[in-house]
């Protein structure tokens, strides 16, 4: 038998992550393999070829869940020498964001989003002072390409790349590398209850009205919207049930 294959069919196969349950578990696989091989810092891992054979997912996994290590800060992936260990607080990043798995729940949602517009709303005047032209054309074009998006999953990572390049504005890269860390539940909350109606439909439009907004420095209207357009997806979260504790007698 031909020993010519490499493996990198493997790493070829294509594979619907479920909006990062795939990709979740792949970082928690090299969670494990960090404490089970004893590696430490300055250590390398396997290869993105290695990692796709041990694992049987395919390339684009791999990459996905080593770019949500590098964003805890966890490896260094650097081309043609692959991902070194550079902290071994992996447990404690992971307690720390432990949202970034299982499923969002209403609370997670509003939290998520409240952080989300204290940064995004109390930015407007820093955007409003660094915006260009050509920022606009290029915030434009990532809300089409979120339009031309082939499935919700790709289309949410553009509606995520929308909002990075609006904040990345204000120059703020300790903004930037809290937005990576949370990045995968940002993505879901993109995702919860999306359809392409929706995406094509009122997403697009609500970015549309911000980036007027921005346009025309109109600090209330980017605001109102901003605040809107981020709030709009709690209404696809069942209301909290309330036990008869909860109700109050009538008097």
């Amino acid at each position: 038998m031909s020993e010519k294959s490499d493996g990198s069919d493997l790493c070829d196969t294509s594979e619907d992550t479920g909006g990062g349950s795939a990709v979740d578990q792949v970082v928690a696989q090299i969670r494990q393999l960090i404490d089970t091989d004893g590696l430490t810092v300055g250590d390398k891992l396997p290869t993105e070829r290695e990692l796709c054979s041990r694992f049987a997912i395919s390339r684009n996994t791999v990459r996905e869940a080593m770019r949500m290590l590098k964003a805890y800060g966890i490896v260094d992936v650097r081309p043609k020498v692959g991902a070194t260990l550079i902290d071994q607080r992996i447990n404690r990043a992971f307690d720390i964001f432990s949202f970034n798995v299982g499923e969002i729940s209403r609370r997670t949602f509003s939290d998520i989003q409240g952080f989300r517009e204290l940064i995004e709303t109390g930015t407007a005047l820093a955007i409003f002072d660094a915006v260009t032209r050509d920022d606009l054309a290029e915030l434009r074009a990532l809300n089409r390409q979120m339009v031309q998006a082939r499935s919700i999953v790709e289309a949410s990572e553009f509606d995520f790349q929308f909002h990075i390049k609006l904040i990345s504005l204000i120059g703020n890269q300790s903004i930037l590398d809290i937005y990576g860390i949370m990045k995968p539940v940002i993505l879901r909350i993109m995702q919860h209850g999306k359809t392409r109606r929706i995406i094509e439909g009122e997403t697009s439009m609500e970015h549309d009205a911000i980036l007027e907004a921005v346009a025309a420095s109109d600090h209330l209207a980017f605001q109102y919207l901003t605040r809107t357009h981020l709030r709009k997806g709690l209404a696809t979260f069942p209301e909290p049930s309330s036990g008869p504790e909860d109700k109050a007698e009538a008097p």
